[in-house]
């Protein structure tokens, strides 16, 4: 396995996303944190978590209590504090983001949990959740939006990105339908397309979607 550090930040991604299961996600993104802004930033230009958490606050009040779910090292609780939030809990697979989430001093709380599991939370306790740059190849899969579901508060909001172009092809379509069908949640807004690394993979776009909990 190579040392994180030792290869180019294009490399860095690759190796990531050729994970098999979520204990080696968990260690390769342990070993990323320290250069994983300076990546993402730099050489990347990521722009979703702003573009993320502005379309939230479309929707949420700024007293509400948000889950970040996915929250890696904490880009998105940065653009969510600079918004007017502050009750917002960091959850991740992996300690090594969280401990750079922690720095960043916009969380009020942080767990170690992985999408796709049974999360540790009572039912309804977020007003939101939002998930960034998370429902994408080798992480977490689409049922993760039931336990999201379960953990939102009637009337909250999910609020996510996603790529259109593996939004069907990787069952996560399927499973929107499927909750919205059977009254999970409602279809509030989604995105126009736009392109979420515009310096590094300018072929890439991404939408954002907005579900409200019924």
């Amino acid at each position: 396995m190579p040392e994180s550090g030792s290869i180019n930040p294009e490399e860095r991604v690759q190796w990531v996303y050729s994970s098999t299961t979520n204990d080696e996600l968990a260690e390769r993104y342990d070993q990323w944190a320290r250069e994983y802004d300076d990546d993402l930033e730099n050489t990347f230009v990521w722009l979703a978590p702003r573009r993320g958490a502005e379309t939230l606050a479309e929707h949420v009040a700024k007293d509400a209590k948000i889950l970040d779910a996915g929250a890696g090292t904490g880009l998105v609780g940065v653009e969510l504090q600079r918004l007017g939030y502050g009750n917002i809990c960091a959850m991740d697979l992996s300690d090594g983001m969280l401990d750079e989430a922690r720095s960043k001093g916009c969380y009020n709380d942080f767990r170690q949990m992985a999408l796709g599991d049974h999360l540790g939370f009572d039912s309804d306790a977020y007003d939101a959740v939002i998930s960034v740059g998370v429902f994408t190849p080798g992480h977490a899969p689409p049922d993760s939006f039931v336990e999201l579901c379960r953990v939102t508060k009637p009337g909250g909001h999910i609020v996510f990105s996603m790529r259109p172009d593996t939004h069907v092809e990787l069952g996560f379509k399927d499973q929107q339908d499927a909750l919205a069908d059977s009254g999970a949640w409602s279809l509030v807004a989604v995105t126009e397309p736009f392109q979420p690394l515009p310096k590094g993979e300018p072929e890439v776009m991404h939408q954002i979607w907005v579900y409200r909990v019924n």
